[in-house]
């Protein structure tokens, strides 16, 4: 959906410009020859080389790029919210017809949440864990002084219910750890538009969300945003999201702009090579090679049998898993699709052994799981790993890369470790410099990378996978599931994989298990599920995506 006049931007280094009607209108946010670097243990990178661009009032603009090709840098940049190792170099940053000092830390508090909203990629680190969901959500208020508390505490409720939480009234009296990735997300949304600012700035707002949420969330985001006036930079890598809801878009590579113009115009005829990169590694556009065949036979390597898992809360309890069965053969892909709070991710830390059912039995390789202690239950770990859907809370931020990766390795004795961690690097499409740096050197997209790399660090029977590549790019995503159809191929992994992403789920796996409220209501192969779904809530997944992303192929 497009709406809005299309500002008059002006990128530096030979980028190809187009600009739309209205280029001449009013400017809210003005960015000129904006430069940022980062210092590290082996000298300083560039992170911006120069940026510049205008955004309208009521425009909706996308940035999109790769991993570490500047764009969550840039955003923090125009919050005010830049910290050490990085360095604002040069540029200005103009709002609402005022430069805005990098250094003054009041004038950004001011505009921040009263006029400026932010939507962070990572509702893990970004939500105070000791606070209840609706206290945070309604702090903008009470700090610019904008409503009393009371006033505060019922608009929060009814931000969290726009952004698609249900019993939005127990949910607010929740705290972070008792909500999905998912719903922590629409928190942040929430968080975001309670002062109904003047632009908000949102850094990967759907990469932790399933797509029907993710399309409700989107769908309120511009209702709410359009009876308002208010602009938006949306910071993606998802370019069919980007094609949907903006007017304009920038493509940002290595710290630069290269490419910008109206939407249409520029999926239509890119000019730049990159972007032609980009658009070509694009799950949406690349063509669909058929599903795949049959994998595995035989007996199950894991096998959960009627599990049950309710979680206490002040209000009452929450139904995490009902009576959830399932077999994943050696071999074997099995996808767990659902919304968010279906109980995807508690299935699989049962399924880890990192939660007990309360009732149901878990079976590894003919093992009951839930009965296994001391020396038996380690050995088994190590045939099991994971990959959490977070990787900024995954990794220790005081260690660096190559330490992170060979933990793993350590803790099981495994000599030849340097090796090691230089060829999981080149695996998942790290460079060797990598293992020097620290997570917040990296971007999002370079964390998961690291997780990636760990989990596959002891050769293991069976991976957790937990969205594992909801935070990479278009491209990146293809280089990492190829890595994986490699690996089982060559290794007969099986994986446990769960994702929102159904154009990834027809990708990578055999066969997929739809999961709401707890139960799953529908269990087939890929293709069946895909071309003839039994259950409406299956159908309704499928509907909520955009129709290219998901069209029958022969």
């Amino acid at each position: 959906m497009s709406r809005g006049t299309p500002g008059v931007v002006a990128p530096r280094g030979g980028a190809t410009t187009r600009t739309g009607p209205g280029a001449t209108g009013a400017t809210l946010l003005r960015v000129e020859d904006l430069a940022v670097r980062y210092g590290s243990a082996t000298g300083s990178v560039t992170a911006l080389g120069g940026v510049s661009f205008t955004l309208a009032p009521g425009e909706v603009v996308a940035l999109v790029g790769e991993s570490g090709s500047g764009k969550s840098t840039l955003g923090h940049a125009l919050l005010g919210l830049l910290d050490q190792p990085a360095e604002i170099t040069g540029g200005t940053i103009t709002f609402d017809g005022r430069p805005v000092a990098h250094e003054d830390e009041r004038a950004w508090r001011r505009l921040r949440g009263a006029r400026l909203g932010f939507v962070p990629q990572d509702p893990g680190l970004s939500l105070n864990p000791v606070r209840r969901v609706g206290d945070q959500v309604a702090e903008t208020l009470l700090v610019h002084g904008l409503a009393a508390p009371a006033q505060a505490r019922e608009r929060a409720i009814r931000l969290l219910a726009d952004a698609g939480l249900d019993r939005p009234e127990l949910r607010a009296r929740q705290y972070p750890h008792q909500l999905s990735g998912g719903q922590r997300q629409r928190v942040l949304i929430a968080a975001a538009l309670i002062a109904t600012p003047d632009l908000v700035i949102a850094d990967e707002p759907t990469s932790a969300l399933d797509t029907t949420v993710a399309r409700r969330v989107l769908d309120q985001l511009t209702a709410q945003t359009t009876a308002r006036g208010t602009a938006v930079l949306l910071i993606t890598h998802d370019l069919a999201v980007a094609a949907e809801r903006a007017d304009r878009l920038i493509v940002l590579h290595d710290g630069a702009i290269v490419e910008t113009g109206p939407t249409a115009d520029l999926l239509r005829a890119p000019q730049h090579p990159y972007t032609r990169r980009l658009l070509a590694a694009a799950p949406s556009l690349a063509p669909f090679e058929g599903f795949r065949s049959p994998r595995a036979d035989g007996p199950p390597l894991l096998s959960v049998r009627e599990v049950h898992k309710r979680f206490a809360t002040r209000g009452g309890s929450v139904t995490a898993a009902d009576g959830v069965s399932f077999e994943l053969r050696r071999g074997e892909t099995l996808a767990l699709v659902g919304e968010s709070g279906s109980g995807k991710s508690t299935t699989a830390r049962i399924a880890l052994r990192l939660l007990t059912p309360d009732s149901g039995t878990v079976a590894f390789d003919g093992h009951d799981l839930t009965r296994l202690r001391g020396a038996r239950l380690r050995a088994l770990r190590r045939r099991i790993q994971v990959v959490y859907q977070n990787p900024y809370a995954s990794l220790d931020p005081r260690w660096r890369v190559a330490r992170i990766i060979a933990e793993p390795l350590r803790a099981f004795g495994i000599g030849a470790r340097t090796a090691r961690v230089g060829e999981l690097l080149d695996q998942v499409a790290l460079p060797a410099t990598v293992a020097q740096r620290r997570p917040a050197e990296l971007s999002g997209g370079q964390r998961q990378r690291v997780a990636i790399a760990r989990a596959l660090a002891l050769h293991p029977e069976l991976l957790v996978l937990d969205e594992p590549v909801s935070a990479l790019d278009a491209s990146i995503q293809a280089q990492i599931l190829e890595l994986l159809d490699r690996l089982q191929d060559e290794l007969g992994l099986s994986y446990l994989f769960i994702s929102h992403d159904l154009t990834v789920v027809r990708r990578i796996s055999d066969r997929v298990a739809v999961m709401r409220h707890g139960r799953i209501v529908e269990t087939g192969s890929t293709a069946d599920i895909f071309n003839s779904p039994q259950h409406e809530y299956t159908r309704e997944l499928l509907a909520a995506v955009p129709r290219e992303r998901i069209a029958a192929h022969d």
